[in-house]
């Protein structure tokens, strides 16, 4: 999550650490998602030109696809085209592949991960969630991103503007697996780096804000203002027609509703701050988040064990 840096880049690395990590600790090692999406150093070179052609034979099949065609479609003959390119493409006839629900142990715990002399240390704190086909989504986005969506947010104005802990803090949510059924999963997390030394004051600043969050609520100013910006930069998200095959693509992964865009905005713009703060609320209960951590285990461990957040495991 976070950033996406060339992969040589120390930033980078640490961020994959911190990723990897979060996963073994949320997931079941036997399930694909407790891994980095893009794998590790030990699965990626085992991966030949054999094992590609193996999974390719095996997965991508006609008969489990959908075609995504948008552009300007004038005068153009889309079954004769679609017949030219992918009507060469063949392959027996499969059901689509079937995943388990997703599990999770979102017990409140702390993993470090361990990186002698870093002098910053690289935050993730996550859970387990709904995903896009839970109608309280629209809701958990808004909330969301009053907490920490922007340069404004409540975790930036803290731990940014007054503290100085950071250079920036996000919350954010994203679909894990979602199924036909609607009993996908997603992951809720706050992601950010500070410096070796604040790691424990800014965790406990963290854990204030959530809980002042719940007692107090958000505010109309808040809300008003995450409407205005998730709702008035909508139509920039889809300027270009790759950025509209991309979220239509993406609506077909998820099993979402060709109308899920449009309802979608029409829910954040019709909700009150008070179903955004139940939502954001539930989203990030400071009992129910793993923490994790990359960064020099002998400066920051013991801090973060007196916070009394959950139990803290180092990680060499």
């Amino acid at each position: 999550m976070g950033r996406i840096d060339d992969a040589e880049s120390p930033h980078a690395t640490v961020c994959c650490r911190a990723d990897a990590g979060r996963h073994c600790g949320l997931f079941p090692a036997d399930d694909r998602l407790s891994r980095p999406r893009a794998g590790s150093t030990d699965t990626v070179k085992r991966i030949d030109r054999d094992a590609v052609e193996a999974f390719y034979a095996a997965h991508l099949r006609p008969s489990t696809a959908t075609a995504v065609v948008v552009g300007d479609l004038t005068g153009v003959e889309l079954t004769g085209l679609l017949e030219s390119t992918l009507g060469r493409w063949t392959a027996e006839t499969r059901e689509p592949a079937v995943h388990g629900p997703v599990a999770g142990d979102d017990t409140g715990r702390v993993i470090i991960v361990d990186r002698p002399g870093s002098v910053q240390t690289q935050l993730l704190i996550g859970r387990i969630g709904p995903d896009r086909h839970d109608p309280v989504w629209a809701a958990q986005v808004l909330g969301t991103y009053c907490l920490g969506g922007t340069l404004t947010s409540r975790l930036d104005r803290v731990l940014r503007e007054e503290k100085g802990y950071t250079y920036g803090v996000r919350a954010f949510a994203q679909a894990l697996r979602s199924a036909a059924d609607g009993s996908g999963r997603g992951l809720l997390a706050i992601s950010g780096s500070v410096d070796t030394e604040s790691t424990a004051p800014a965790l406990r600043d963290t854990w204030t804000i959530l809980r002042t969050l719940a007692e107090g609520g958000l505010t109309d100013a808040e809300r008003e203002e995450a409407v205005q910006f998730l709702v008035g930069v909508a139509p920039l998200k889809f300027e270009t027609a790759g950025s509209v095959a991309a979220t239509l693509a993406d609506q077909v992964e998820q099993y979402l509703p060709d109308t899920y865009q449009a309802d979608f905005y029409r829910q954040l713009a019709e909700l009150d701050t008070a179903a955004a703060t139940r939502a954001v609320v539930a989203a990030f209960p400071p009992d129910r988040l793993v923490t994790v951590l990359v960064g020099d285990a002998s400066v920051i461990a013991e801090p973060v064990k007196a916070l009394g957040i959950g139990d803290v495991t180092v990680i060499a």
